[in-house]
């Protein structure tokens, strides 16, 4: 049993919200990210949670950005250009500097993105980068990326934290922050030198504390009670696991910000046996599911799912639809009732049991309430377990980096059927767009059909965010860069 947070947002909100002004603007913009402490962590030895991701793309950037809304800007590359039907991509870098002071140049930044795709990476974007197959510098300014099948998609790749540049040891790169101070789990960041100012520059100055940052990471509820205690400006990393607590906390409506996100928020079969070894059982599961009630447990306006695809995307066909989907919800678990009867006739009469990996947080509680509740209706003894436990379903909630179908099918395909993981590898190898398209499409039809994954909802994704941050937008990656908050301070 995880201890309450609850006790905490009031005891600081309570007693310290309502007692004093709004934040000013002339002082850093501190920021809370939801996860653990915001050290400095390397994408190619793990995932990244919110706050080192966020610590990564403030004192590192990629070739390119993204801005506030979203959208591809420059990083270390001023400019691009993107040839052979996006089989290739050529980067011009700009003037940028490393912590001492030394230029960066192309030949490291080749060499560190291929690290990034090493045989041996653990870098959560690696199935989508092997499809690069070489970094070349072509000049000490340039460098092309070749790939070995046609992606004109690849800027949003590159402009991911798990992409940025940074030197090995050191973890940080060439801005736009620095760490100039770190004091009890909060980092002091400050504008990185420009190398492209004028001589009438030259002279280094103190930031205004306006142009700093200060970073936390830390758990919701203490983000939270920080935020209404007006000692915060900004909370990121908001997900589902914790948005009850926003509204028991009482923040002003106005400034709770949601993300468009779109991605996958389901249940991935970690093997194939038992009970869940036949397409038909895995089936009877996603049936039996209120996705409706269990959205709506947690927020209203929380969308649920029942397809891998959002929308057609990069496939040659509409998001395959399962063969339940017109039936009511009763009538869903009239068959799923019937599928674990035979089962268990077929098996000494026991229910079966099924481990399902959730987070724990009062979100998350709603969700394996409606989930457990679906399980035990139709005939299966759920049991809750801790999310990287020993399990047989385990929920994915992952905000697509970028607008492929792939990704969608390759991050939903953990153990899905060899005839879905053929058209998977044949979408990976087409030679053409058209080909490519055609496969995805193939490989949708034959993973809704398998049910290897579950899909129950979007990703939901909030931040909280003070009046004085007016440059924040809400954006479909969910990505909120440090130096995109407020207009005067660009």
């Amino acid at each position: 049993m995880t201890r309450s947070p609850l006790p905490l947002v009031f005891a600081l909100a309570l007693a310290l919200a309502g007692c004093g002004k709004p934040r000013p603007d002339d002082i850093p913009v501190e920021v809370s990210a939801i996860g653990g402490p915001a050290v400095a962590a390397d994408p190619s030895r793990g995932p990244l949670d919110t706050p080192q991701a966020v610590r990564m793309y403030a004192t590192a950037q990629g070739l390119v950005r993204f801005d506030a809304n979203g959208q591809i800007v420059a990083g270390l590359a001023e400019r691009w250009i993107v040839i052979d039907e996006g089989r290739s991509y050529i980067f011009r870098l700009r003037d940028a500097e490393w912590t001492d002071g030394t230029p960066v140049t192309a030949a490291q930044v080749a060499q560190l993105l291929g690290r990034a795709i090493a045989p041996r990476t653990r870098n959560q974007l690696a199935p989508s980068l092997r499809v690069i197959d070489e970094i070349v510098e072509m000049t000490p300014q340039v460098i092309e990326v070749r790939l070995r099948q046609p992606r004109p998609d690849m800027l949003n790749l590159f402009a991911q934290p798990e992409l940025a540049i940074f030197r090995v040891g050191e973890l940080d790169g060439s801005g736009p922050f620095r760490v100039t101070e770190e004091e009890d789990g909060a980092l002091l960041l400050s504008p990185a030198f420009d190398p492209t100012r004028t001589q009438a520059e030259a002279d280094p100055r103190e930031p205004r504390p306006v142009e700093q940052v200060r970073l936390r990471g830390e758990r919701a509820a203490v983000a939270l009670a920080r935020f209404m205690a007006r000692r915060s400006d900004l909370i990121l990393g908001g997900s589902f696991v914790d948005w009850p607590l926003v509204d028991i906390a009482g923040v002003d409506s106005a400034q709770v910000q949601f993300d468009p996100a779109e991605g996958l928020f389901g249940l991935a079969v970690v093997e194939r046996d038992g009970f869940l070894e036949t397409a038909e059982n895995r089936a009877a599961i996603a049936m039996s599911i209120d996705r409706a009630g269990m959205t709506g447990a947690v927020l209203d306006a929380w969308t649920p799912s029942e397809t891998l695809l959002p929308v057609q995307l990069d496939s040659a066909a509409e998001p395959a639809q399962p063969d339940w989907r017109s039936q009511t919800l009763e009538e869903r678990r009239v068959v799923a009732r019937r599928r674990v009867a035979l089962w268990r006739r077929e098996h000494d009469g026991a229910p079966p049991r099924l481990r399902i990996a959730l987070p724990y947080g009062s979100g998350a509680n709603r969700v394996w309430a409606y989930i457990g509740n679906a399980l035990l209706r139709i005939g299966i003894q759920p049991v809750r377990v801790p999310l990287n436990g020993d399990a047989d379903l385990r929920l994915i909630d992952a905000v697509a980096p970028y607008d492929s179908a792939r990704w969608y099918l390759g991050t939903a395909c953990r153990v899905c059927s060899p005839d879905a993981q053929a058209a998977l590898e044949a979408a990976r190898k087409a030679g053409t767009i058209e080909e490519r398209a055609q496969r995805i499409a193939e490989a949708d039809a034959l993973l809704t059909r398998d049910a290897a994954f579950i899909p129950l909802a979007k990703p939901l994704r909030w931040s909280i965010v003070a009046p004085r941050l007016d440059a924040w937008q809400g954006n479909p990656r969910a990505w909120h860069p440090l130096d995109q908050l407020r207009n005067d301070s660009k």
